[in-house]
């Protein structure tokens, strides 16, 4: 995966995400698109706020973004790249769903102020499932990393 951050202005601001994700406040974990490749990879990137609803309980006296959010960020940046990817568009029928999550490992805590930067690449695409590894970094440094599969289910 290139370990360089695009200088160029966002390839998806917030509102062509909205467009294609169906998260909304307060589980919506990608801000911009720095880069895109459809079918290859992706760098994505969110802001840490500590205006973020989980950090007064988690924990109010040193905030830190749990692990579980992080990986969800990496999720919704995979959404996007499959989304970029498919031939056919989503409809308001289709849902987006985590098929496994293998080799979660988390290297440091995310806090207030970080800007994380996810990046996500395709492994491979079959059927209707992706399968992806993505990390996501703060200052160069990595936080966390896993592989993710997904699938695509139309629901009635």
């Amino acid at each position: 995966m290139n370990t360089q951050i695009p200088s160029s202005g966002p390839l998806m601001d917030i509102h062509a995400i909205l467009e294609n994700l169906p998260h909304r406040y307060p589980f919506l974990l990608v801000d911009r698109v720095l880069s895109l490749e459809p079918g290859k990879q992706i760098v994505a990137l969110k802001n840490v706020t500590i205006n973020e609803p989980f950090f007064p309980g988690h924990y109010p006296h040193h905030p830190v973004m749990p692990g579980v959010l992080i990986i969800e960020a990496m999720a919704q940046t995979a959404a996007l790249l499959s989304f970029q990817s498919m031939e056919n568009k989503l409809d308001e029928k289709s849902v987006y769903y985590f098929a496994g999550i293998d080799g979660a490992r988390f290297k440091r805590p995310v806090s207030p102020g970080d800007q994380l930067i996810i990046r996500a690449e395709l492994i491979r695409s079959m059927r209707g499932v992706y399968k992806f590894k993505a990390k996501a970094e703060v200052d160069g440094q990595l936080v966390a990393e896993a592989e993710l599969m997904c699938t695509v289910k139309t629901v009635d």
